[in-house]
């Protein structure tokens, strides 16, 4: 039996190809899209990578609002490669974002340096060894550093972003001091940390966004804030709401 898609709304304006029962886009996505389109609106960026595109959820949500930025994704993972050309096509993306098959390790460097506005990413949480893959290798992909962690994103957004950019990722929640590390490995220093709990009631992040620039601009600022997706009956919260309606959608999570 051929794997099912479903289509399903990510902005008002776009909706995504994804397998019934293979990886979909889910919050984490949407909090880095949240916080890195209001980064590029913010600086006027018109030129955008996503680095480990997936299907596209971060990089369609961010042109979403971005109307006159281009954009380039990076993604290896066979499936979901085939999938982010599809999304692409229907969402009519194709004058203005162009995606590159292949490990981000690889690819970046072979992008002009310093040349983009604005980099994502949201990185696979798990090192090898710690957890047992999926035998789907599109789950497998997207939860295990088979090609690099949060080290191999930073470093590849630092050699692709302009002097003046910004970096936007998504990173575990419960190892803030890795991704501390990779940020100044890669010359780049943390301006703020979006740590999001589950629910209100939660102590530790379920993950979190963080908003990083070149060293050049100065000496690390980090303000750091929590924000829960629901509150303690399982309700979402104003935050979640916020942020699907700043995607022009109705409704919580």
């Amino acid at each position: 039996m051929r794997d099912p898609l479903t289509c399903d709304a990510i902005t008002a304006t776009f909706s995504l190809f994804q397998r019934a029962r293979g990886h979909r886009f889910s919050f984490d996505d949407r909090v880095t899209a949240y916080v890195a389109a209001r980064v590029g609106l913010a600086s006027g960026a018109r030129r955008v990578l996503d680095l480990g595109t997936g299907i596209g959820s971060v990089l369609h949500m961010v042109a979403s609002s971005l109307v006159s930025a281009s954009f380039v994704g990076i993604e290896a993972q066979e499936t979901s490669f085939t999938l982010l050309e599809k999304n692409l096509a229907h969402n009519a993306l194709g004058a203005r974002a162009r995606a590159v098959f292949g490990d981000l390790r690889t690819e970046t460097p072979k992008l002009e340096a310093g040349t983009f506005d604005l980099v994502t990413g949201t990185p696979p949480y798990l090192p090898i060894g710690t957890a047992t893959p999926s035998p789907d290798g599109q789950r497998a992909a997207a939860r295990i550093e088979l090609r690099g962690g949060i080290e191999a994103y930073l470093a590849a957004a630092a050699h692709a972003v302009s002097p003046t950019g910004t970096v936007v990722v998504c990173a575990d929640g419960r190892t803030p001091e890795r991704t501390r590390d990779a940020a100044r490995a890669a010359g780049l220093v943390v301006r703020e940390v979006l740590h999001v709990l589950a629910r209100e009631a939660n102590t530790t992040p379920l993950f979190s966004v963080w908003t990083l620039v070149p060293r050049q601009l100065g000496a690390e600022t980090e303000t750091e804030e929590a924000r829960a997706l629901r509150d303690t009956e399982g309700n979402p919260t104003p935050f979640t709401h916020e942020i699907v309606a700043f995607f022009g959608l109705d409704g919580g999570a």
